[in-house]
């Protein structure tokens, strides 16, 4: 079932990987500090994490993605890390039946296959480690595969340049200077600018 497509779950475990070993770095002093992605600093930016980890997971269990709260209100300054691991072990149990990645399911984007849905959701924690990464003032280490696979994906699924709306949300795409890295490139890809060139 999953050889007619590029199956993400590996990936959607490394990416939560990575993401749940750099968000065990956050301290509370770091919650106020600004993201790349504009409308969050840190705080809100894990809340978002762990909001859209729970619809995905939701998801996984064959929930509809849109009923899902993703307000993370009542976690504690130092309990991010341990509200991202316990949602992360449920997407990843979410998501281990093969017959959920050929499934419709129903996501803000669309209803799509699982396997789509899924992809998506590789990107998004690839990128919001990214994110987090620069916030932090160490955005070297990442996993570039990681990055690799989530700019194809985002290159084949967004278009080029698109107004930024509630169908669509990322701003449009933004220039990566000469060298950047696949990290930068997905970035900019997204609408995104590295903060120290911001």
């Amino acid at each position: 079932m999953t050889n007619e497509f590029n199956d993400p779950r590996p990936l959607y475990v490394r990416a939560t990987e990575q993401a749940a070993a750099l968000i065990k770095t956050v301290r509370p002093e770091d919650l106020g500090r600004p993201t790349p992605c504009s409308e969050f600093d840190v705080r809100g930016l894990l809340g978002h994490v762990v909001g859209g980890t729970r619809r995905i997971a939701v998801v996984g269990e064959g929930g509809d993605g849109l009923a899902v709260d993703p307000s993370t209100d009542g976690v504690a300054d130092d309990g991010w890390a341990a509200a991202y691991d316990e949602v992360r072990a449920r997407a990843l149990r979410a998501w281990e039946s093969d017959e959920r990645m050929a499934s419709t399911v129903r996501v803000p984007w669309g209803e799509v296959p699982g396997h789509a849905a899924l992809s998506g959701y590789v990107m998004e924690i690839v990128t919001h480690t990214w994110d987090l990464a620069e916030a932090l003032g160490h955005p070297g280490g990442l996993d570039p595969e990681l990055a690799e696979f989530s700019l194809a994906n985002a290159r084949r699924v967004l278009p080029d340049s698109r107004p930024r709306d509630a169908a669509t949300p990322f701003a449009a795409r933004t220039g990566a200077p000469a060298g950047a890295g696949v990290y930068e490139e997905l970035a900019a890809w997204l609408g995104r600018t590295p903060l120290s060139r911001a």
